[in-house]
């Protein structure tokens, strides 16, 4: 997946009621039949969650410390379920191989596979329901999101060009981002969590604020226990600084990400959009939050 061959950036189209580009959904056929195992976990964000972040401490929790998060990059070790991305190799025609999600996670040996999606939850294949599979699902306040999406957007050729900070944040609003609308996706997935309960429904402003406490809750979900010693040496690797300098985290391995733009792991703080929104963005933003909200059981914090 390090050599993927994007020539241009794709364009926003509407997938069954939700903005999406070919890049997740050329594979769909396949993602929806996917098969999934019993003790397989699944982490589901909207975009810019903390995804990697939690990916990161559910290996650690799984697994311990392992040659392969020395060797192989994290993106590799936990897929996207729903990538489906041209692989770049020389003397090959028009239609290249693709890089699949399915396919690399059929082929992975470990037990339990840890999935990575960023679909709306309408959107999960089936197998997860039958298979009463554990999810794992990470909400981060819009504002900070938002900034963040603009951030990644800015430096990924596969996603479309962002534009304007203005413009986007407008788009963001009105849900015409890849992934669809930030509220239909932390809605979707909490309303599920109110009648499926094998949902961990977790926040990222709660990650910042007590890692511990919060992988202590994590750890109670999955049946795990953790010794304390164990537990420390998790909270000191998936500390943010540790994270961003990490090669095999930080996505510097990826060729289509331009770094001179922004990079993958930028602050990881709660609150940094105020360096971004004016006050009438703000209002503005606020505004429409109530409404689109207004019928919404979801408490979000936007400073810590």
């Amino acid at each position: 997946m390090d050599k993927l061959d994007v020539k241009s950036r794709p364009e926003l189209f509407d997938f069954h009621g939700v903005c999406m580009t070919h890049f997740y959904t050329d594979n769909w056929e396949n993602m929806q039949s996917f098969h999934t195992r019993p003790d397989d976990i699944l982490i589901a964000t909207y975009p810019k969650a903390g995804t990697t972040w939690v990916t990161y401490i559910l290996e650690l929790l799984n697994f311990g410390q392992t040659e392969a998060q020395t060797t192989i990059p994290i993106y590799k070790r936990v897929p996207i379920l729903e990538a489906a991305f041209p692989i770049l190799q020389q003397g090959l025609g028009p239609s290249p191989p693709m890089y699949k999600g399915t396919d690399h996670l059929d082929n992975l040996a470990i037990s339990p596979r840890i999935i990575k999606t960023h679909v709306p939850v309408q959107f999960l294949p089936k197998s997860f329901w039958e298979q009463k599979s554990k999810i794992v699902y990470v909400a981060r306040n819009a504002k900070d999101t938002v900034v963040s999406y603009f951030h990644l957007e800015r430096m990924t050729t596969l996603h479309p060009e962002p534009g304007d900070w203005s413009n986007y944040l407008q788009r963001f609003i009105e849900g015409k981002m890849v992934f669809g609308s930030w509220f239909d996706h932390v809605n979707g997935w909490w309303e599920k969590k109110q009648t499926y309960s094998n949902i961990h429904y977790m926040f990222y402003e709660d990650l910042i604020e007590d890692t511990g406490r919060e992988i202590d809750k994590l750890c109670c979900f999955l049946g795990l226990s953790p010794s304390a010693e164990e537990k420390e040496i998790i909270i000191g690797k998936v500390s943010f600084d540790v994270m961003k300098n990490d090669n095999m985290v930080n996505r510097s391995t990826v060729k289509k990400f331009d770094f001179t733009k922004s990079s993958f792991m930028r602050k990881g703080k709660v609150g940094d959009w105020k360096n971004h929104f004016t006050v009438t963005q703000d209002e503005k933003f606020d505004e429409n939050y109530k409404q689109k909200m207004k019928n919404s059981t979801l408490q979000f914090r936007t400073e810590v």
